[in-house]
C-alpha cells in the first residue's frame, strides 16, 4: 500500500463511523430524556401519525367520561328534587285523609287547607329547580356517551309540572282547597303515582350512564396502551443501545486520533 500524506483514507472512514455513532449516540439520549420512542417526524412518520390519532381519540375519551359525570350528577340532583316531592305528596295525601274526619270542625279544616296551599307552593318550587342553569323538569338531553360523538343517551323529559304526567293537577290555581275536586285522592295518587313512574325513569338512565362510563374508561385505557406501544421508548432496549453507541463513540474517537498520527511516519521516512 502507497504511503501517501494528501490523502487519509484511514482517518476519513474513522471519521465517518465517529458521525455516525455520535448520531446514533445522541437520538437514544434523545429518546431518553424524552420518554419517547419519536423524537422528531423522521424517527417514524407514520406511526407519529397514528399515535396522535390514538392521541386524541383517548383526550376526548376523557372528555366525554367528564361529560357523562356531569349527566349522572345532573340526574342525582333531579333524583333528589323527585324525593322531596314524593314526600310533599304523601304529606298531601295524608292531610287528605284527615280532612275527611267528621269530627272536624271548620276551623281545624281552614288549617289543613293552609298546610295544603304551602305544600302547593313548594311543589311548584321543585318544578322550577334548575341544575347549573339548566331545568331539572323541562325539555329531554341528549348526553354524547362515545369519543366519536356518534352514541348518545337521551335523559327523559320530567315534566313535573305538567297535568297529565306530573303534579299539575294539583298545583293548578282552580285548586285552593282539599275539599276541591282537583284534590280527590284520586288526583293525588295519579300525582304520586307519575312521581315515582319519573324515579323510576331517573334510575334506569343513571344505569345506563354508569355503563357508558365503565366503557370510556377502558376504551380510554386501551387507547393509551396502544398509543404506547407507539410512542413510548422501551427504556431497557434503548439502554442496551446507548450504550452500544456510547462505546462506538469512544473507539471512534480513539481510532480517528490513531490514524490521524498514522502519517507521522512518513516524517521519518524524510528524515
Amino acid at each position: 500500500m502507497a504511503v501517501v500524506i494528501n490523502t487519509n483514507y484511514a482517518a476519513t472512514a474513522a471519521a465517518n463511523n465517529l458521525a455516525a455513532s455520535n448520531t446514533s449516540l445522541q437520538r437514544s439520549l434523545n429518546r431518553l430524556s424524552s420518554g419517547s420512542k419519536i423524537v422528531s417526524p423522521s424517527d417514524d412518520a407514520g406511526g407519529l401519525a397514528v399515535s396522535m390519532k390514538l392521541s386524541a381519540a383517548a383526550r376526548r375519551s376523557g372528555a366525554a367520561n367528564t361529560n357523562i359525570g356531569n349527566s349522572v350528577s345532573y340526574l342525582q340532583t333531579q333524583d333528589g328534587a323527585l324525593k322531596v316531592a314524593a314526600k310533599v305528596l304523601d304529606r298531601i295525601s295524608e292531610l287528605k285523609t284527615l280532612y275527611a274526619d267528621a269530627t272536624k270542625n271548620t276551623t281545624d279544616l281552614a288549617n289543613y287547607d293552609q298546610e295544603f296551599t304551602q305544600l302547593q307552593a313548594e311543589l311548584t318550587s321543585i318544578a322550577g329547580e334548575k341544575f347549573n342553569g339548566v331545568s331539572l323538569f323541562a325539555n329531554a338531553l341528549t348526553t354524547k356517551v362515545s369519543e366519536d360523538g356518534t352514541q348518545s343517551v337521551t335523559l327523559s323529559a320530567k315534566q313535573l309540572a305538567d297535568t297529565t304526567s306530573g303534579v299539575g293537577a294539583l298545583t293548578s290555581t282552580s285548586v285552593t282547597k282539599l275539599s276541591d275536586s282537583g284534590a280527590s285522592l284520586t288526583n293525588i295518587n295519579t300525582a304520586i303515582q307519575n312521581v315515582a313512574t319519573m324515579r323510576a325513569q331517573n334510575g334506569a338512565e343513571q344505569s345506563r350512564l354508569g355503563f357508558a362510563a365503565e366503557l370510556l374508561t377502558v376504551n380510554k385505557s386501551n387507547l393509551e396502551a396502544a398509543n404506547s406501544r407507539i410512542a413510548d421508548v422501551d427504556v431497557a432496549d434503548e439502554s442496551t443501545q446507548l450504550a452500544r453507541w456510547n462505546i462506538l463513540t469512544q473507539s471512534g474517537t480513539a481510532m480517528l486520533s490513531q490514524a490521524n498520527q498514522s502519517a507521522s511516519s512518513v516524517m521519518r521516512l524524510l528524515g
